[in-house]
């Protein structure tokens, strides 16, 4: 597996830990083909294919963060293992059992449905990360610590030098501005 547009391991490292959205965006774009190509082979669709890496690049990210991979490791070959590890894990769950089991008798999908699933899906995620760049910087730091970094509300209340209960309202504050940001962006196109 060749390293993103030439990064030596070192950089694809540190742009992780420094939370470097064009960088990830690229080892995301890189890595995505790989693995649906590996889920395909396996039993699975797109969506599954979707699913699993993206639970794949957050455990990476936040392991990375975390300081559990060296800077001199293979970041995209340690992100395929994971993601092909979460895919092994589901296909040995129970889950994919039944439905395995129940796929005789439960009717599929036209192309045209999924098709308009997949583009609905991503006019949603546009609409989310336009709403994100319009977010004030305190919702964006705290959202990001209670839902990216799973720090605590006593935690952010440190950080941000605010009592528990005030952040768990600025929290609330946040998420409803975003999703009313987010729809407005929706709604108008």
């Amino acid at each position: 597996m060749g390293n993103t547009l030439e990064k030596t391991n070192i950089q694809l490292v540190t742009a992780f830990k420094n939370n470097d959205q064009k960088v990830m965006q690229e080892v995301y774009q890189n890595m995505f083909p790989k693995l649906r190509n590996h889920v395909f082979k396996n039993h699975g669709n797109e969506a599954q294919a979707k699913d699993v890496f993206q639970e794949s690049f957050i455990s990476c990210w936040r392991n990375v963060k975390k300081g559990k991979l060296n800077e001199s490791s293979n970041l995209e070959a340690y992100l395929f293992t994971i993601a092909k590890n979460k895919w092994t894990d589901y296909l040995r769950s129970a889950q994919f059992k039944k439905t395995v089991s129940d796929e005789g008798v439960m009717a599929m999908q036209s192309n045209n449905e999924e098709q308009w699933d997949e583009n609905e899906e991503e006019r949603k995620l546009n609409a989310l990360h336009g709403a994100l760049k319009q977010l004030g910087a305190s919702c964006k730091k705290l959202l990001t610590q209670f839902y990216f970094e799973r720090k605590s509300m006593d935690e952010i209340a440190k950080d941000l030098q605010l009592g528990s209960a005030s952040v768990r309202n600025k929290k609330y504050r946040c998420m409803e501005k975003l999703r009313a940001l987010a729809l407005e962006t929706i709604n108008n196109g």
